[in-house]
């Protein structure tokens, strides 16, 4: 049983769903973008725009369509119940060809590239309108094309390049090299042609950005520069020094005041209704209203038995929480105590009676949205009840381009003040004081490790929506191995004094490298034999 959660986008202006829209492999002719007679004017360049945003907010709305192959990561496993076997899939590295959340995954991003390739091949012929208005659409469409390649490469690995409006079922599989040239291409189109900042609505909002900016271009670039370092290409130091030369870039144009962009005070802001739709540290997000039109919005942390309802996909591995430092950024990631049916607060390791564990392991709480408008959730006086999700989807942080340029920066063999001041900028915060752990004494190695740790921290169990996951991390630096051997082993922790648990989804088998992805969809391989590994 699900909890339903109503919500809308709010996006760019009225979201015209042209056939941009539609299923991305129906070959009915119905159903195909009519570029020949479309833009021809500036309503129909504004419409294509709107359809396109309309598209990437659709992907990435729900946890069935992004973010299943996050569960491999340290931070996240799922629930053992019988109706979350296509979650436990990813959790237990065991993915089938016709797992219907991989299968959603892979369907969302390509009606992305559809809606991008049709602005991008048809956009320059729009009469009437300045070639910084058209160069402003491609570019977006740019970025989002290249945006859902690298969701694509980094959860396949080899997939069909396409560059056009119509589908061709004996596409070949490109390689993973070539995909990533593309990506690069489309990243730099993207941010000659995006703005520093817009200024009037509907692009600019709440006095943030809305539609993607050129920060947001530089700040996603250094995070595929970092992947591009590590595996599977392993291109190491050269290019872990462009993550870090990029990423600098945003750093210094936000430090001059070019880019708002800036830390909140508190951690516990971060996620909160507050500053839900006009977040300065927010670089890269999707703007959702409860009151546009019908969406779900996940409620993946909470439990049916919880006092306000939900649906038991994702909870916390148990030895990330155990080891994830203690202060205010940790009090704003996790449950600190659960509230069940019953009205009373518990940890969530009490045993119930029957003892059927329920909650098998801690729950995040940074998605967690009250049903009343304008109430910030309280973990301990939860109102149930059916909602509508008014929540930005976060895909890119500032603090996330602060770790990202102290771990580029350590793996490429230094160690500078800056380097470690903006890893001190998120530590401070999330201890909640200027503790300033980090200094020039460590190692280069040891920054990198510790910038890779907070990156995880930062992030933890946001899996639903976010681009540089914790799985991502480990997939980049192949620790998804180590990980695996982890999970078989399933050691008890001590979750309290003398309370011992482990993980309630088993692990089993043995690694091979094909476990780093996920299987191509049947559906898909019927049509396409190139679809081969």
């Amino acid at each position: 049983m699900k909890i339903k959660h109503t919500i809308s986008l709010l996006v760019i202006s009225s979201l015209l769903l042209i056939s941009a829209c539609s299923d991305f492999l129906n070959e009915d002719p119905k159903g195909k973008l009519p570029s020949d007679g479309f833009f021809t004017s500036k309503e129909d360049l504004t419409a294509s725009l709107n359809a396109l945003y309309s598209v990437v907010t659709t992907s990435q709305r729900a946890n069935n369509y992004v973010g299943t192959n996050f569960l491999s990561g340290d931070d996240i496993s799922t629930h053992p119940a019988s109706n979350k076997q296509s979650l436990r899939e990813h959790d237990q590295y065991n993915v089938t060809d016709n797992n219907a959340w991989m299968v959603s995954m892979w369907e969302q991003r390509y009606k992305v590239i559809k809606a991008a390739n049709f602005i991008i091949n048809n956009a320059e012929r729009t009469p009437d309108v300045s070639e910084e208005e058209i160069r402003m659409a491609v570019a977006q469409a740019h970025y989002w094309r290249g945006f859902s390649y690298f969701y694509l490469v980094t959860t396949w690995g080899e997939v069909p390049v396409m560059l056009d409006e119509t589908i061709d079922y004996n596409t070949p599989l490109s390689s993973v090299e070539d995909i990533y040239d593309l990506i690069i291409n489309d990243m730099l189109i993207a941010e000659q042609g995006c703005p520093v900042n817009y200024t009037t609505a509907p692009y600019w909002q709440n006095g943030v950005n809305v539609a993607v900016s050129q920060g947001a271009v530089k700040a996603t670039l250094a995070y595929i520069y970092m992947c591009m370092a590590g595996w599977p290409m392993n291109l190491g130091e050269e290019y872990y020094q462009k993550a870090a030369d990029k990423a600098e870039e945003v750093i210094d144009l936000a430090d001059s005041g070019t880019y708002y962009y800036r830390l909140l005070d508190n951690y516990s802001d971060v996620y909160s209704m507050a500053y839900s739709k006009s977040n300065p540290e927010l670089i890269v997000g999707l703007y959702y209203h409860r009151d546009r039109s019908s969406h779900s919005m996940p409620l993946t942390d909470f439990l049916l038995e919880m006092k306000q309802g939900g649906w038991g996909d994702t909870n916390g591995e148990i030895k990330f929480w155990k080891e994830f430092p203690e202060g205010p950024r940790k009090d704003a990631t996790y449950f600190p105590k659960i509230m069940l049916a019953d009205g009373k607060l518990y940890d969530w390791w009490y045993d119930t009676e029957p003892k059927s564990r329920e909650v098998v392991a801690p729950l995040f709480i940074k998605t967690a949205e009250s049903p009343i408008r304008g109430e910030e959730f309280d973990y301990t006086d939860p109102t149930p009840g059916v909602s509508a999700g008014d929540k930005t989807l976060q895909i890119i942080r500032l603090s996330e381009v602060y770790c990202w340029y102290a771990e580029a920066m350590g793996r490429a063999g230094r160690v500078t003040e800056k380097a470690v001041d903006v890893l001190n900028r998120v530590r401070n915060r999330a201890d909640g004081k200027q503790t300033n752990l980090y200094t020039t004494a460590m190692s280069a190695e040891e920054l990198a490790e510790a910038a890779y740790n907070e990156h995880g921290w930062e992030i933890a169990g946001y899996y639903w929506c976010g681009f540089a996951s914790r799985s991502r991390d480990m997939f980049r630096m192949y620790r998804l191995k180590e990980h695996f051997e982890y999970r078989k082993e399933n050691p008890m922790i001590e979750v309290a004094p003398g309370i011992y648990r482990n993980e309630a989804v088993k692990v089993s088998g043995t690694w091979d490298d094909s476990k780093m992805y996920c299987p191509y969809p049947n559906t898909d391989v019927i049509l396409n034999p190139g679809l081969k590994r």
